[in-house]
């Protein structure tokens, strides 16, 4: 079992940044990976980055995100880190923080972000 708690959401304006976090409740090398989805209203629940467990810590970004958000982790805090930069209003969704163990995914509980134009 993993308990993810994500934080960090809310309102902003265009070009704004936010920074949202999750914690997961055991080491996150324990895991295969970890990272963030997020769902519009009446759109597709959409893979916004992820991380690998591994030393180097692989990442991917969905082409939407890609040279505005940032993944990145903090092995002692067992804490996985969504920077957005310059956020648009087509980011605004609910992000959920995901980690998949081997055969298991295991999500947060979501966290509104709304970025006004």
């Amino acid at each position: 079992q993993v308990q993810l708690v994500e934080s960090g959401g809310g309102l902003v304006q265009a070009g704004g940044s936010l920074r949202l976090s999750c914690v997961a409740s055991r080491s996150i090398f324990s895991l295969n990976a970890m990272g963030w989805y997020r769902q519009a209203p009446g759109k597709q629940r959409e893979l916004v980055a992820s991380i690998t467990n591994t030393m180097t810590g692989n990442t991917n970004y969905a082409d939407s995100v890609k040279g505005r958000f940032t993944i990145s982790r903090d092995n002692a805090k067992n804490t996985v880190y969504l920077q957005m930069n310059n956020l648009k209003p087509e980011d605004t969704a609910v992000y959920s923080c995901y980690a998949r163990a081997v055969p298991l995914n295991y999500w947060g509980q979501g966290t509104q972000v709304t970025v006004s134009s």
